[in-house]
């Protein structure tokens, strides 16, 4: 700042000189001294400009009264000199902090300059060169000085005012977004302590008694082992069924912090699809059909189905267009569940993937996690499809550990 003020006086300085070398020779502005005592009061108006922000009210005194001083004695040239006057009448309304002083400072140059200006009036009127011009010529000149100074100091005072209230505004506005920051990565750890104690909760009611149970087990297994085998092999069963069990937990406790979900809210089945496209048709003409014989599956199953058919029709109402029509089909094959999304949507043509494609690789994600495939593009007559085959395990028949397994993407790109 120091740096760009005492720039900006030695530029102003150097052509403050330059105006008076120029005005004497062309005859334009007549000096009563040297052009050696006008150089020097050009230098010594706009010096104290270097340090303006710093000092706002002394430079505005220091100069006022060298260019009054410069003026009783004829040596100060009326270009340039102004200018430096206007910035530093400027810099008191826009830098100073204490506002009354800045109001009281400028009030007093203010009238300062217009005693000044009315003092030479009334010197002018009794000069002999104003009988050789006229009185009407006189008082017209004092008139248009009136009306100058009045537009200058006015002006100077308003845009003082006005860059000291933005700034003022400026700064409450960040302070405003820092405390928004602030208290964004304050709710953002809130909500990282609150899902780790949830997680616990989860892994300690959903998990914990299964391996106690096989703590339990595997124990009287050992004890038993020599003298009573069939004892040993019975508690060797309780102790499969039990890591059965917990590996089928397991999974659907992945599948319920994956969801985007928040709270204790149960986890959607694929019993809630009618709801979903019943809600999906307040946005257009969404169908629903279900193929084969509903049958009792692993929850994780039921969940990445939902979620499937959840995020195909959020795309199909984002980019398929007005007016397209989808269809929900849920198939129960043999082997797996089938969810197929289809709409004869026109958004195709124009890019389905102009987004940034979480939803996406969100699907992609969720289906390979149960060791299952799907399939997504345009179709060959029009619009868009999402197909899903995922491994029907059975509420009884748990979904294998290495189709649990946790993906490769990190958090912040699920978000």
């Amino acid at each position: 700042m120091l740096r760009a003020d005492a720039l900006t006086a030695l530029g102003l300085a150097a052509a403050s000189v330059l105006v008076g070398v120029l005005a004497s020779a062309s005859q334009m502005q007549r000096f009563e001294r040297s052009l050696w005592l006008v150089a020097l009061f050009s230098v010594l108006v706009a010096a104290p400009l270097a340090w303006r922000r710093r000092w706002p009210v002394p430079v505005l005194v220091a100069t006022s009264v060298l260019y009054a001083v410069g003026g009783e004695l004829g040596a100060m040239e009326l270009t340039v000199s102004q200018v430096v006057l206007f910035l530093a009448f400027y810099t008191v309304g826009a830098w100073c902090t204490n506002r009354t002083l800045a109001f009281r400072a400028r009030l007093a140059t203010v009238l300062a300059m217009a005693v000044w200006l009315l003092a030479s009036a009334i010197r002018g009127f009794y000069s002999p060169e104003t009988g050789e011009y006229g009185v009407q010529a006189f008082f017209s000149w004092f008139v248009i000085q009136v009306m100058v100074n009045a537009a200058y100091f006015a002006g100077a005072w308003v845009f003082g005012d006005r860059s000291w209230q933005q700034a003022v505004e400026r700064e409450a506005l960040e302070r405003a977004q820092a405390e928004v920051r602030a208290q964004q990565a304050q709710l953002t750890e809130q909500a990282i302590s609150l899902e780790r104690l949830r997680i616990a909760r989860e892994l300690h009611d959903v998990v914990a008694h299964h391996v106690s149970a096989m703590g339990i087990q595997a124990g009287a297994a050992r004890r038993v082992m020599g003298r009573d085998p069939e004892r040993a092999e019975q508690a060797l069963r309780s102790v499969e069924e039990s890591a059965r069990s917990a590996i089928a937990e397991l999974g659907t406790i992945v599948g319920a912090l994956r969801s985007r979900d928040e709270g204790d809210a149960p986890m959607p089945t694929l019993a809630d699809l009618r709801d979903l496209v019943a809600a999906a048709r307040e946005h257009g003409d969404v169908a629903l059909e279900v193929v084969g014989t509903p049958r009792p599956l692993s929850p994780i199953v039921e969940l990445t189905a939902y979620r499937v058919v959840q995020e195909a029709l959020t795309n199909t109402r984002k980019h398929a267009g007005p007016g397209a029509r989808a269809d929900v089909r849920l198939r129960y094959l043999d082997d797996v569940v089938e969810v197929e999304v289809a709409d004869d949507g026109a958004g195709v043509r124009g890019g389905r993937g102009a987004g940034l494609g979480v939803g996406q690789t969100g699907m992609r994600e969720r289906v390979a996690a149960v060791g299952g495939t799907i399939e997504m593009g345009p179709k060959s007559r029009g619009g868009y499809l999402v197909r899903a085959a995922i491994p029907a395990a059975t509420a009884e028949q748990p979904v294998r550990q290495d189709l649990v397994a946790t993906p490769t993407t990190t958090p912040e790109k699920e978000r």
